[in-house]
Formats: C-alpha cells, structure tokens, sequence
C-alpha cells in the first residue's frame, strides 16, 4: 500500500476492545498521529479510568514520537458504536479463548468489511479464536509489551492472514512510535513471552519452594541482568489474575510445567492480592494506576 496512514489510518478510527492496562496504553500509542481512538469497555469505570491516564500521559507521550499530534480517544457506548468506520480493531479483554473466540465472531459480522481485526492476546495465537470468522485473511496477533515505556509490538499471523495487512501494519506501528517484530511462523508465546514465560515461572518456583523471597529474587535479578525492575515487580504490573490465565494457558499446552507458580498465584488471587492495580500483589503500593 503506497501510503497506509494517509490512505486509512489518518481519516477513519480505530477501535480498542477493553479499557485495562493494555487497552488503555495501546489507545494511548494509536493517538499519537492526531487520529480518532474508541474506547470500549462495559464497564463504565474502567474507561474512565483509561481515559483519565490517557488523557494525563498523552501531551508527553506525543512529544516522544517524531512528527507526533495529540489525536483523540473517545469512549463509545456500544460496540457497535465503536465499530463504526473502523479501519482497526484491536482486542485487548481478558485471557479467556472462549470469550474472544466469540467477540471474534461478532467482529466479522459487524466490523466494516475491509477492517483488520487484530488481538492483543498475549499466549492465545490468533489460529486458536477464530473459529467463527469467515473473512480469516484480515485476523492477526499484534502482541504489545507495555507502552509508553516499552515500545515493541510483536506481530503473528494467524496462518491465513494476508502479508500485505503485516507489512503495512507495521509500517503504521513505526508511525505511531512503536517498534513492531514480526514472527515467522506461529509460535505459542511469539516471542519475547516464550523466554519472558521461562523467567518468571522459575522466579514463582523459587519463591514457592521457599528457596527465597519475591524482594531479594528481584534485587538479585536486577543487579546480576542489569534492568530497572525484577520478574516479580514486572507481574504486579501486569496483574497475577493476567499472569495466571497466561501460566494456565501454557500448563494446558505443555502439562508438564510445574504446579507451584500456579498454586502461588491462585492463593494471592484469592486474597485480592492481583499487583498494582488492586494496591497489593508481591509489593505494596500506596496508591493505584491504570
């Protein structure tokens, strides 16, 4: 495609599905071009929330990007609303197959025809959720870190999307001041989250068994690979429940992975422990954001 941003990108929004912590920072990045951004979630508190960080982090985050305009995220009541005239659509809602298999579904029903519909599943590859879609070509994996403060984007196709919708997405990714990898071929993890998967569910482990505790597992961490935050700070960010839907994913594939970052994580679960969002996991945090 000569120009993707101008020919679509720049005069037709684009639509997150979920107002978590990724869907919030993924509508943060895609505004930073001076385009229009929906926002949908059901619930109402969860997009104000959203849109009070991105609101607050944007004037900044456009400053970062070279050419950068503050564009506009706008929350939109229905999803048929937020669907409208989109040229993207990205889901970021919870780590449940059966849940984006059927948003999935509705998505190549209502979405405009030439969409591209993308998931921000961070252990489903997107071959595994599109069981009700007709229109398999225009489906693939964008797979986000954590923007603003880690930039790459690892992009999967779904074994039927179409190579000309991955190279002119990530043409777009690099204009909004994101760093897009694409894999060769579908991998459970992509990635990053392959190795990223590895590191964490022996720091679990090792405090599990007792060998130490979260705090010296990250200063040791920290100091020995040289990064600003150890494995057990990075999943408060994440979220526990997050990161358990993830392990469980991968116990489920592989069913040889140990059970005691599971057990673990569940018992924190239950006692409201999920990280920086719920103001406790690993840490304790003084107060709470997006």
């Amino acid at each position: 495609m000569a120009d993707f941003l101008k020919e679509k990108a720049s005069k037709r929004p684009a639509t997150i599905l979920g107002a978590g912590t990724m869907g919030s920072r993924i509508a943060l990045m895609l505004a930073t071009r001076g385009s229009t951004v929906r926002l949908f979630d059901k619930q109402a508190a969860s997009t104000q929330k959203a849109l009070a960080y991105i609101e607050k982090n944007l004037p900044s985050v456009v400053a970062s990007v070279q050419g950068g305009q503050s564009g506009h995220v706008v929350a939109a009541a229905t999803m048929e609303e937020a669907l409208e005239d989109s040229w993207l659509v990205i889901e970021a809602l919870p780590e449940k197959r059966d849940l984006k298999t059927d948003i999935f579904g509705q998505l190549d029903q209502i979405a405009p025809a030439d969409a591209i519909l993308a998931t921000n599943s961070s252990s489903f590859p997107s071959s595994q959720i599109i069981g009700k879609v007709t229109r398999k070509n225009r489906v693939l994996n964008t797979h986000f870190m954590m923007p603003p403060e880690k930039r790459a984007v690892e992009l999967m196709s779904c074994g039927a999307t179409d190579p000309d919708i991955i190279e002119d997405l990530a043409r777009y990714f690099r204009e909004v001041g994101l760093s897009p990898y694409s894999a060769r071929k579908e991998s459970l993890g992509f990635i990053e989250n392959r190795i990223w998967a590895a590191i964490k569910r022996e720091a679990l482990c090792v405090a599990a068994e007792g060998v130490s505790d979260p705090e010296t597992i990250d200063r040791l961490y920290c100091e020995t690979q040289g990064t600003a935050a150890g494995p057990f700070r990075m999943m408060d960010q994440v979220g526990l429940d997050i990161v358990l839907q993830i392990e469980e994913h991968y116990a489920e594939a592989f069913p040889h992975l140990p059970e005691a970052p599971r057990i673990l994580l569940r018992k924190m679960i239950a006692e409201n422990r999920l990280g920086v969002k719920s103001g406790r996991g690993f840490y304790d945090y003084n107060e709470t954001v997006p």
